[in-house]
């Protein structure tokens, strides 16, 4: 049987909880268009008759302008040491880039994990000619000549393939956690998620970037479960925007989070959403790790 940690680590937006979602049938990480979507190393765990695959989602890898980019770059870095094999997750659809080349230099070649390269987004390519000049342009990064694999994470397409080249790399041994148990977070983890995830989808420009969730109760009863959160902005003018004309977005997250949590939960969901500004949270440390965003290594 094989087992093993798998870290995935690429860019921003090349589809690293896209792709993690896929593999495991269901949405354990929040995935949006927005860069930063993804703040902190989340476990997702596939078992089978194979075996199973721990696999580790990151923050995609940019320059950090603050505290908080600080964080998310540590949260990749950290994840590498401890894993069997790497996955680096590229967008097929476009040549490597000044980012892919301080992945390869920065992380993964001062590693001693094998590594797979793989292709994300075929879907956006037609040329075959386009995907093998982009391919090269990945492999040539590096002086070994890892195996590569090219997928799509939005169709599906040889996600199997992908699958099978793991199971080739990873060490035999026993199950790492239970067969019933898909990932690490809890409730509160992923209530937080998918609230700040609907706010990334109905919000533009910096807000994405600057806010924070912060689940300050969550009751489990019987037929219901009543959820009570704060969303943190860094200016006024941010927590106007959030709440909206007479309310109008910040019911418009709280009815999407409570629809989608009200699925995971399989019963009825009270969700109560306030708005707080906390200046600059991003480049404060005591409020970076009050908020969750603090190193455990």
């Amino acid at each position: 049987m094989k087992c093993g940690f798998v870290t995935i680590i690429g860019r921003p937006n090349v589809g690293k909880s896209t792709l993690l979602n896929r593999i495991l049938g269901q949405k354990i990480v929040i995935a949006t268009d927005k860069a930063q979507t993804t703040r902190k190393r989340i476990k997702g765990i596939l078992t089978n008759e194979r075996g199973q695959i721990v696999f580790v989602d990151t923050p995609g890898v940019h320059k950090p302008l603050n505290k908080l980019g600080e964080f998310l770059l540590d949260e990749a870095k950290v994840a590498v040491p401890d894993s069997d094999l790497i996955i680096f997750l590229t967008d097929g659809s476009d040549e490597a880039g000044k980012g892919d080349k301080w992945i390869a230099e920065n992380i993964i070649k001062k590693s001693e994990q094998p590594v797979i390269i793989v292709l994300n987004k075929l879907d956006k390519i037609k040329k075959q000619e386009k995907v093998e000049q982009n391919l090269m342009s990945y492999k040539t990064l590096f002086d070994k000549n890892y195996p590569t694999v090219k997928i799509s994470a939005k169709t599906g397409r040889n996600i199997d393939t992908l699958l099978d080249n793991i199971y080739k790399k990873l060490p035999e041994g026993d199950l790492l956690y239970p067969e019933d148990v898909l990932t690490e977070e809890t409730m509160r983890d992923v209530a937080s998620e998918i609230i700040r995830e609907k706010i990334l989808i109905n919000t533009q420009d910096e807000i994405p970037h600057s806010i924070a969730v912060m689940i300050d109760d969550y009751k489990e009863e019987e037929t219901i479960d009543k959820i009570y959160a704060t969303i943190y902005c860094e200016h006024k003018s941010q927590k106007g925007i959030l709440i909206g004309k007479k309310g109008s977005l910040l019911k418009t997250v709280g009815t999407q989070a409570r629809i989608e949590l009200e699925d995971i939960v399989e019963k009825k969901v009270y969700l109560e959403l306030n708005v707080k500004v906390e200046k600059d949270w991003r480049k404060k440390d005591k409020t970076l790790k009050t908020f969750g965003y603090k190193s455990e290594t």
